[in-house]
């Protein structure tokens, strides 16, 4: 599991109360730019330290339930199972969608393709097709690099797509190990937040350009425009969960985050501002 504390979380934890720390789990997805909102909120508010962890969504909850974060962040809805444990224990979760993201497809860039249909992707990520030929002209087998099935990443990709992936796919345990090996593997294929992809992310891969059934064009994760009209097939809320007793003590971080500020660091650090109904 990935975690990250600052330096100065760590060095003053021990003088801190619980009600000094907020505790935030979950979402590989979101968890560079939460620890970007939280440095610039604690620089602001310096009696108040923020630490960071993810592992996935399904953890974040999961910490969330027994106590051990005052946050959950998710890149997927809590699911009915989820929420029934809640309310065995009496407690009341809210939610903020504080951000969208776009699921960037990447693959090495020397392999021959620039642009993928629903079904042809669907296709290779359940193993339905093996191999590069059916639709380059590089011969080569498909490799898959995934999540594991704790991710909302994962949980969103295979309902997007209505498929189960291939038995033959790579669990990775995060975005960023996907990354490297996309760019060690010329034959490929992963998915990633794009927010990794335009964030230092880029060097030695291609992001596939995806057509949607309906046969229009080919739009990509980065394409900022396409995103805001709400075109781009793979695009998603970024959740965070918190228990409603809880919410008097994290109420000063989700206010920045909805402020100029916060705005500004979602933005600058790949993410999307949230849709307006």
């Amino acid at each position: 599991m990935k975690v990250i504390i600052f330096s100065v979380l760590v060095f003053l934890v021990s003088c801190s109360t619980d009600q000094d720390v907020i505790k935030i789990k979950g979402s590989d997805t979101e968890v560079n730019l939460a620890v970007q909102l939280a440095e610039s909120f604690h620089h602001k508010n310096p009696t108040i330290f923020v630490s960071i962890s993810g592992g996935g969504s399904g953890l974040g909850i999961a910490s969330l339930l027994n106590g051990t974060a005052d946050i959950a962040n998710s890149s997927r809805s809590i699911n009915a199972g989820e929420i029934n444990l809640f309310k065995k224990e009496g407690e009341r979760i809210d939610s903020f969608i504080f951000a969208q993201d776009a699921i960037a497809f990447v693959v090495a860039e020397s392999l021959p393709i620039d642009s993928i249909n629903t079904k042809q992707l669907a296709a290779l990520l359940k193993g339905e097709q093996t191999e590069w030929s059916w639709i380059t002209k590089k011969k080569v087998p498909v490799n898959i690099y995934g999540r594991q099935s704790n991710s909302g990443t994962h949980d969103f990709v295979r309902k997007k797509l209505k498929i189960e992936f291939s038995n033959r796919a790579k669990e990775m345990n995060g975005n960023a190990q996907i990354l490297e090996a996309i760019k060690a593997d010329d034959s490929g294929i992963g998915y990633v937040g794009a927010g990794y992809v335009t964030h230092g992310g880029s060097k030695g891969i291609k992001v596939l350009k995806i057509y949607a059934d309906d046969g229009q064009n080919a739009i990509s994760p980065l394409d900022a425009k396409m995103i805001a009209a709400g075109k781009y097939f793979f695009q998603r809320p970024l959740f965070q969960y918190y228990k409603a007793a809880s919410y008097k003590k994290i109420k000063p971080f989700i206010d920045f985050e909805k402020g100029e500020v916060g705005q500004k660091i979602i933005k600058t650090a790949g993410y999307y501002p949230v849709l307006k109904p």
